[in-house]
């Protein structure tokens, strides 16, 4: 079998995409998450669970049906945005086994019953039996992001580092854009072959994603410093419209997280400056 590029997204039901790769869909789709969050069942017999998602009804039964009477050696998270950690807690305590993954350093958006009993540091192995699954640290999209590297087949479990239809969300104060940009560099320095992403379908040519991803950070950053050009200091939600003009108004307090973080990033680069509470001004 080769890799299949599904679009089943049917919440519950484990499709596989490739040997020792099933995926399974929360019933939480919507506008921040797509179809729903996707978990990842690593491995045949022996295998591991990525990404359990959201406490919501029926989502530790069906992943636990899926996994069937195979042997699950870990529980491991990219991130823990309130999507993507909640259900590990419950299922880590029906299956016995390690919870794996980062604290992030702020609260906010955080699923406050994560608790990690194995630290997940970057390069370190989880076994299965397709192959060693390699922890790669990504901040940016939160500070405790992993994505998580098969490099026997060449996958890589992408979180919400690298989505299947959308640019990230850059969650400011615990994102960070600088950090964000060098994480992408660092995904395409593997050369994956595929990436599973935390949310949409598969995306089988990584390295036109990444420069997109890339080049469309670079343009919004653009667009900020073209927002301040008149040198006046501005208030953030004078900033906002000007710069995401082409997003829904209805998305505009989620991209407010982002400008911040370009903001900062811009900051830190020397070529704007904060000149009062919440207003900016270029340098």
């Amino acid at each position: 079998m080769g890799f299949l590029l599904s679009t089943d997204f049917t919440p519950g039901l484990p499709v596989e995409l490739a040997v020792g790769v099933r995926r399974l869909v929360a019933a939480n789709g919507g506008m921040m998450t797509g179809p729903g969050t996707n978990t990842y069942l690593l491995g045949c017999e022996r295998l591991v669970v990525l990404d359990p998602g959201p406490a919501i009804a029926g989502q530790v039964e069906a992943i636990l049906r899926a996994v069937g009477a195979a042997t699950v050696t870990a529980i491991v998270v990219t991130h823990t945005h309130i999507d993507h950690s909640p259900a590990a807690h419950e299922l880590a305590k029906h299956l016995a086994v390690p919870l794996v993954g980062r604290l992030a350093r702020y609260p906010e958006f955080q699923d406050p019953h994560f608790i990690p009993t194995r630290h997940a540091e970057d390069g370190e192995h989880v076994d299965t039996d397709i192959g060693p699954l390699v922890a790669v640290a990504t901040p940016g999209h939160a500070s405790n992001h992993l994505c998580w590297h098969l490099p026997q087949q060449g996958y890589l479990c992408t979180g919400d580092h690298i989505l299947g239809t959308v640019s990230p969300v850059i969650v400011h104060p615990d994102g960070d854009l600088t950090a964000y940009l060098d994480s992408l560099r660092r995904v395409a320095a593997l050369a994956p072959q595929v990436l599973l992403p935390g949310h949409g379908p598969a995306l089988p040519d990584p390295q036109p994603t990444i420069d997109r991803l890339i080049a469309h950070r670079l343009l919004r950053e653009q667009r900020v410093l073209n927002a301040l050009a008149s040198g006046a200091c501005l208030q953030v939600d004078t900033i906002l419209p000007r710069v995401y003009a082409d997003v829904p108004p209805v998305l505009h307090a989620v991209a407010r997280l982002t400008l911040l973080a370009h903001l900062v990033k811009l900051q830190r680069d020397g070529r704007v400056r904060a000149c009062a509470d919440d207003a900016w001004a270029i340098t």
